[in-house]
C-alpha cells in the first residue's frame, strides 16, 4: 500500500514538473522588447552595436511559484516536528506563539524589503505595484528625491555642494524658512519637512496620515466588498462586508502611518540618542537608517487584520520582496535555472494539493482544489 502511494505521488510530481517546464518554455519562446539590451562589440571595422536577448520575462511568476512551494515545505516540516516532539507546557506555548507570529513576520520582513526598494531602487518593483504605493503614500515626490540625495551623497550635512534646489523649492512652496535648505547651518533637516503640511509634531503627523489613508482606502474597499455580497444580500453579509472594509482600511492607514512615524523615530526620537548628534551621526541616519526605521515598523500593521487575512497578505507580498533582492533580468544562458525552479515549485504545489488540499494555504489553495481535486 505504501509503495503504491509513493508511486502515485512520484507520478503526480513528475507530471506536474514536466507540465511546468514545458509551459514556461512556451512562455519563453515569445520575445519581449523590454528584455533586449544594446551591446557594443569591437570589430576590425570599428565598434558595432548589437541587440542581445535577456531572460527574466516570467520572473514574477517564478517568484510566486517558489514562494508557494517554500510555504508548503516549511509548514510540512514544522507540522512533522511538532508531532515528533510532542511538546507540552511552556514549550507548547512557545511553539504556538511562533506559529501565530509566523505570518506577521513574513509580511513585516517582506514589507521591509519592498518599502526600502520603493524609496531607493524603485525599478526593482513591478511598475504597477510601484505606482500603487505612490498613490497610497500620497507624498510629494520631491521629498523622496531629497531622501535619495542624502543616501547617494548628493547632499551632506556640513558640506557645501552644488545645490540641487530640491529643498529650496519645497521651502518656497510650503512657506518654510529658507534656511532649512542650508545643509551647512541647519543640521538636521527638521522633521517638519517629512510631515509636509502636518506641522512639526511627529505624533500628530502619524495620526493625520492614518486618518487620511483610512478614508482613502475605504473609498476602494467598501464599494468592492458591497459588490461582492450584492448577489445574496442580507443584514449579516452586509455587516460582515462593512466590518471587513473598515478593518482593511484601518490596516492600510496604520501601515502608512507607521512607515512615516518610523522615519521620525529613527531621525529624531530614538536615533540621535543611540547614534549621537554629531554631524557624521546625523548624516548616517539620513543616509538610510531613517528609512530603515519606517520599513521595519510599517509591516507590523498587519496585526490589525484577522489571522486568515494576515496569511493571504504575507503570501501576496513575499514574491515581491524576493524580486527586490534578485535580478529582474539576466543572461539567457541561465534561463534553465529559472525554468527548473518554476517546474520544481509547481510540482510541489500540485502534488500537495492533490494529496492534502489544506496544505496549500489561502485563495490559491481553494482555486486549485476546485480545478485539480473536484
Amino acid at each position: 500500500m505504501a509503495r503504491r502511494v509513493r508511486i502515485h505521488r512520484s507520478t503526480r510530481f513528475v507530471s506536474a514538473f514536466l507540465a511546468g517546464w514545458l509551459g514556461l518554455e512556451l512562455l519563453h519562446s515569445k520575445g519581449s522588447p523590454k528584455h533586449v539590451q544594446d551591446v557594443t562589440i569591437e570589430t576590425p571595422h570599428g565598434p558595432v552595436t548589437k541587440q542581445i536577448r535577456l531572460a527574466g520575462r516570467t520572473i514574477d511568476l517564478t517568484f510566486f511559484a517558489v514562494t508557494r512551494a517554500l510555504d508548503i515545505v516549511i509548514n510540512d516540516i514544522w507540522s512533522r516536528r511538532k508531532k515528533r516532539l510532542g511538546l507540552a507546557g511552556n514549550k507548547a506555548k512557545l511553539e504556538m506563539l511562533i506559529s501565530k507570529l509566523a505570518d506577521p513576520l513574513i509580511f513585516s520582513s517582506s514589507c521591509t524589503l519592498i518599502m526600502f526598494a520603493w524609496l531607493y531602487t524603485p525599478d526593482r518593483l513591478p511598475r504597477a505595484y510601484n505606482n500603487w504605493i505612490k498613490s497610497a503614500a500620497a507624498v510629494d515626490m520631491r521629498l523622496l528625491q531629497l531622501l535619495r540625495q542624502f543616501r547617494d551623497g548628493t547632499l551632506e550635512y556640513g558640506t557645501e555642494k552644488p545645490d540641487p534646489n530640491t529643498l529650496k523649492e519645497m521651502c518656497k512652496d510650503y512657506k518654510w524658512p529658507i534656511q532649512w535648505s542650508d545643509h551647512v547651518k541647519t543640521i538636521p533637516v527638521p522633521c517638519h519637512v517629512i510631515h509636509l503640511k502636518d506641522g512639526h509634531n511627529c505624533e500628530y503627523h502619524a495620526i493625520a496620515r492614518l486618518v487620511r489613508s483610512f478614508f482613502w482606502a475605504l473609498k476602494t474597499y467598501l464599494p468592492l466588498n458591497l459588490i461582492l455580497v450584492a448577489r445574496n444580500p442580507s443584514i449579516k453579509t452586509m455587516k460582515r462586508a462593512i466590518k471587513s472594509a473598515i478593518r482593511s482600511s484601518a490596516f492600510l492607514g496604520t501601515f502608512i502611518a507607521l512607515f512615516f512615524y518610523g522615519i521620525c523615530l529613527a531621525r529624531s526620537r530614538i536615533g540621535p540618542y543611540v547614534l549621537g548628534t554629531s554631524t557624521e551621526s546625523r548624516q548616517r541616519i539620513e543616509a538610510g537608517i531613517n528609512i530603515g526605521g519606517g520599513c521595519l515598523l510599517c509591516g507590523w500593521s498587519v496585526l490589525v487584520e484577522n489571522p486568515s487575512r494576515r496569511r493571504e497578505l504575507g503570501l501576496f507580498v513575499a514574491p515581491r520582496a524576493m524580486a527586490t533582492i534578485m535580478p529582474r533580468t539576466y543572461s539567457l544562458k541561465n534561463q534553465w535555472k529559472e525554468t527548473l525552479a518554476f517546474s520544481l515549485s509547481t510540482a510541489v504545489v500540485f502534488t500537495a494539493v492533490t494529496e492534502k488540499p489544506n496544505r496549500v494555504r489561502g485563495l490559491l489553495g481553494k482555486i486549485l482544489q476546485v480545478v485539480l481535486v473536484t
